[in-house]
């Protein structure tokens, strides 16, 4: 198979071996095969709803990549987004000398940058996907409709279903999801395929404004707005400041009181401008296996 290659480069701290570690860890991305050494996915671009094979390795100062078909800005764009390489992350650190308990996860992963849902299309299914459900169970449930209705990819000898395109799943029956679930998930198909879960639309509005209209959207709560944009669309400055388990997190790292109002907060998070979902991403990293992904 003829593959197709080009590098990233990060600006400001950034170790791919975090990165690769956490998706080994995070129950919507354990399936994935790992030798330890490669990051290895099969997704529909963005760009036009057409599979393809990717493969990260780490390379001095960033990542090498190799894909199974030509990567044009739009699929370079997207691998970027995904590995949370086209923000320049340089002061991310000088947040923790700031913030000394921010500071502690910072040098705990030194080096880790979000890793993102390959398309906020796909984020926004798993989010409907995960609701009143573990994460493990609803990776298996996830996997089982990749399998069934996704492209089959071979990399390196092993074959990787991408995740089928809107179109695929607005027309499909039968996802082994409950009869509401797999309404929402039509209904997303259908703002996807209106452009408005893409990244580009996505980022292009601020974060509240863009937190607003994902809320709209059929099965996305606020936790989910907030999942699609930051870790769907990559937005790299949000904060939904009404996420109860975030809150859980920040009110024991910071000895807020349990009757804490949303705004103390918000007030908190503002000292992480402009990488409010960095600073919330490693908070909640920290609590993998421990608390679920889920409305």
């Amino acid at each position: 198979m003829t593959t197709h290659g080009f590098t990233l480069t990060a600006e400001g701290p950034f170790d791919f071996g975090a990165s690769l570690r956490f998706v080994e860890d995070w129950p919507a991305t354990s399936a994935l095969p790992s030798d330890g050494r490669a990051l290895r996915f099969a997704y529909c671009a963005e760009s036009d709803w057409l599979p393809i094979g990717v493969t990260v390795t780490g390379a001095p100062g960033g990542v090498a990549v190799e894909t199974t078909r030509p990567a044009g800005p739009g699929i370079r764009g997207e691998v970027a987004r995904i590995l949370s390489l086209d923000v320049d992350g340089a002061g991310f650190s000088r947040l923790g000398e700031d913030d000394p308990v921010l500071g502690d996860l910072q040098r705990l992963r030194p080096g880790l940058r979000p890793v993102c849902f390959w398309s906020p299309w796909e984020a926004a299914c798993w989010a409907v996907i995960v609701q009143r459900s573990s994460m493990l169970i609803a990776a298996r449930l996830k996997q089982r409709i990749a399998e069934r209705y996704g492209a089959k990819v071979t990399l390196d000898g092993q074959v990787y279903p991408a995740f089928p395109p809107p179109v695929t799943l607005l027309e499909a029956g039968g996802l082994g999801l409950p009869a509401q679930k797999e309404e929402w998930v039509r209904g997303l198909a259908r703002a996807a395929l209106d452009g408005l879960l893409t990244t580009e639309h996505l980022r292009a509005l601020a974060p509240e404004e863009a937190l607003s209209e994902l809320r709209a959207l059929p099965g996305v709560g606020p936790f989910s707005a907030g999942l699609i944009l930051i870790r769907g669309a990559g937005a790299p400055d949000a904060f939904p400041g009404d996420e109860p388990r975030l809150f859980a997190i920040l009110r024991e790292a910071y000895g807020l009181q349990e009757d804490a109002p949303p705004t103390a907060y918000r007030k908190l998070a503002e000292a992480w401008r402009p990488y409010r979902s960095w600073a919330s991403f490693l908070f909640r990293a920290s609590t993998y296996g421990v608390m679920d992904d889920r409305d």
